[in-house]
């Protein structure tokens, strides 16, 4: 009995001393993630001048609202960028799912007859590209898309990587007797994709469709090759175009004498380091604080298709 206890007791002192190894290890983990996020946030309100002086800070040597100042003179023109980014991420997440979705269930049924020729047809694009003024002349003569809305997401609604991720998940984690159950029951192909298929899929639509909302909300290239309007501009290319403008004015003032003469109380005054930091943070910043309210959806859907026992 006195060794049971005291094997007890050493077996107790060695899971707490290694459940306080982890939490340190974890911490230390969760320090290493958020100090770049809190440097960038210390640089966007450091004063430019200080910012060269002193270096890069956490906490602001001298504390300065001017670059949000500078990014948000046109406020009209960011929130204007914020809806279309918005608009475009939503629109082009639901439209890429469906398309992922419905392709990838079509490719997993081992009745379809031309599922391998399918899968080679989608495979040799991502192998051997067609260039970028073949993408461009379908985009802009074929399609018409270019200076609308939808050049901004219709390029990227398929993915040949995500069909073949979605089509093997759905292969491992639906049962074929479920879909011939469903099929004995009287129920449609497509009613049976509604209410079978895509409720046991939400793990696999949950990873696919967090790395598309991203991948649009971070997307510059399409509006650069795309779009001249300054309305349909979304925010990571307006963002890029007053960066532009920035380091241009910098450029200026620095090669000629009698501009930086003319202009030197206006380029002395403009902050570029501070600004990119701003910048940065109005960008992340909606796709941090609207995580977490997606954060038990997207977990949710990483377990409803397991199997219980």
């Amino acid at each position: 009995m006195v060794l049971a206890k005291r094997r007890d007791v050493s077996s107790n002192l060695i899971s707490g001393w290694a459940n306080i190894l982890l939490n340190l290890m974890f911490i230390a983990c969760v320090v290493v993630c958020l100090y770049p996020l809190l440097m960038v946030l210390g640089i966007s309100f450091t004063d430019e001048t200080s910012l060269k002086d002193w270096g890069y800070r956490v906490i602001p040597k001298v504390f300065s609202t001017y670059s949000y100042q500078y990014v948000i003179a046109t406020a009209s023109t960011i929130l204007r960028a914020y809806g279309v980014t918005i608009f475009v991420a939503l629109a082009g997440t639901v439209l890429h799912l469906a398309i992922t979705s419905m392709f990838a269930y079509t490719l997993s049924r081992p009745e379809f007859s031309f599922r391998n020729a399918l899968t080679v047809f989608i495979i040799i694009p991502m192998l051997f590209s067609g260039g970028m003024v073949p993408w461009y002349i379908v985009c802009t003569q074929l399609l018409h898309l270019k200076n609308t809305i939808f050049a901004l997401f219709v390029p990227s609604l398929f993915s040949t990587w995500n069909v073949i991720v979605l089509r093997t998940f759905m292969k491992s984690n639906i049962p074929d007797s479920l879909i011939e159950s469903a099929r004995l029951d009287g129920s449609t192909e497509f009613k049976t994709f509604i209410k079978i298929v895509l409720p046991l899929s939400k793990a696999g639509l949950a990873t696919i469709g967090f790395m598309v909302a991203l991948g649009f909300w971070n997307d510059w290239w399409h509006p650069l090759m795309l779009i001249s309007d300054e309305k349909l501009y979304n925010l990571q290319y307006l963002l890029y175009r007053i960066m532009n403008q920035i380091q241009f004015l910098q450029t200026i003032a620095s090669r000629s004498a009698s501009v930086a003469l003319l202009t030197q109380g206006a380029s002395k005054y403009i902050p570029q380091e501070t600004t990119r930091m701003a910048m940065c943070v109005m960008t992340i910043g909606p796709i941090v604080l609207a995580y977490p309210f997606f954060q038990r959806f997207f977990v949710k859907g990483l377990v409803i298709g397991a199997v219980k026992g």
